[in-house]
């Protein structure tokens, strides 16, 4: 395992996760509070952007683990 990459692959998550998640759920209440739609149709809707925020950051990790891979290549044994 390369801990190098893992570090930098897992702190990123973090940093850009909070952001997206924080963005759904505020895009959730706000749309909620502008059209007057009440407390459950607020929470549906928040649940919604938070599901598209989860498919966001499963895309992230997989292109971050493509450039950055966890596992390092086996190496021949020298001769």
């Amino acid at each position: 395992m390369n801990g190098r990459n893992a570090i930098t692959i897992v702190s990123m998550m973090v940093l850009v996760g909070t952001e997206v998640f924080a963005v759904a759920i505020a895009a959730g209440w706000a749309l909620a509070g502008l059209f007057d739609l009440g407390d459950r149709l607020g929470h549906v809707l928040m649940c919604v952007f938070s599901l598209f925020a989860a498919w966001i950051m499963l895309q992230l990790w997989r292109r971050a683990t493509s450039i950055e891979p966890l596992r390092t290549a086996p190496t021949a044994p020298r001769r």
